[in-house]
């Protein structure tokens, strides 16, 4: 009698599908304990049969790019996971325009759009995910954001119908789109930049980058900025202003060279993570008056 996880192989083929892996691998965070399945399809109709297994089963899953926003519980995951990576990483270009799979690596993007001598993606050339990430979260950074650039996005709802979605009707907003509204997985997306010489998008991508080394913990395992901005306010100011610069639970610090991330100093739990946030979340507010929502995605048991 065959089981989820031989149904799943006939879906994505043995090398697509693994049990029991620590996701503390899958993540920028390097914090998480094992999930259940992990699938990597490599089209749409993969993910669309992988869901419907899932519904047969009545099996939890999630929808996991470079997990650069996420804290995942010391419990792991008890469903699957649908890996959106290198499978799914295509990039075209023609003209001004450039097509990208979700499992492509944002970096990777504005590097090809460099290379094109295309202007507009530099401000996303340091941030660690996916295409299908940024456009969910409405990525940014440095005064951009993907909404600036984003022609349309192709997008799959969960019976496996597929939409074209004009950036219009995307409600792009601060870390926000009708991705995450409506509960849809991106399939890809259409950019569209501006041509410029190449020597000054390059110029502009290492004046970003030695911006990014000088003020963000990039040798630690972070998930990036942990808190939403609150209005009229910055987060990394607000905790540094409540005296929390460096402030530890176990292996997780608020960095001292930016408040607004919190590292993995090595062996942080996710536990140690929540602790922390609640910690700074408390002592912010009693001290300002301040709510401090937060930006990163957890996912598990908490």
């Amino acid at each position: 009698m065959s089981d989820f996880f031989d149904d799943a192989v006939l879906i994505v083929g043995s090398a697509g599908m693994k049990k029991d892996k620590a996701l503390s691998q899958y993540t920028t965070f390097r914090i998480g304990g094992p999930a259940d399945y992990i699938a990597e399809p490599q089209n749409a109709s993969q993910i669309t049969e992988l869901i419907r297994l899932c519904k047969r089963y009545d099996m939890p899953f999630f929808i996991l790019g470079n997990g650069s926003n996420l804290l995942v519980s010391d419990k792991g995951y008890r469903g699957l996971i649908i890996h959106i990576l290198e499978g799914m990483n295509r990039i075209i270009i023609e003209d001004n325009r450039i097509t990208a799979q979700a499992g492509a690596q944002l970096g990777r993007v504005a590097f090809e759009a460099k290379e094109h001598s295309l202007s507009g993606l530099e401000f996303a050339s340091g941030i660690p995910g996916t295409i299908g990430g940024a456009i969910y979260m409405n990525a940014g950074a440095y005064g951009g954001e993907m909404k600036q650039v984003v022609s349309s996005v192709r997008a799959m709802d969960m019976d496996g119908n597929i939409y074209d979605i004009p950036c219009s009707e995307m409600h792009f907003a601060y870390r926000h789109s009708l991705i995450e509204e409506k509960n849809l997985i991106v399939l890809e997306t259409v950019l569209l930049l501006k041509k410029d010489r190449k020597e000054a998008i390059e110029a502009e991508m290492l004046r970003l980058a030695e911006a990014r080394r000088l003020k963000q913990p990039l040798e630690y395992p972070s998930a990036g900025s942990v808190f939403k901005r609150p209005e009229g306010y910055f987060a990394g100011k607000l905790i540094m202003d409540a005296g929390l610069r460096g402030e530890t639970v176990g292996d997780a610090q608020v960095s001292e060279k930016h408040c607004g991330f919190l590292i993995n100093r090595g062996h942080a739990t996710a536990e140690d993570v929540m602790q922390l946030i609640s910690h700074i979340q408390k002592e912010v507010h009693r001290q300002y008056g301040v709510r401090l929502e937060t930006e990163v995605k957890t996912l598990g048991e908490f």
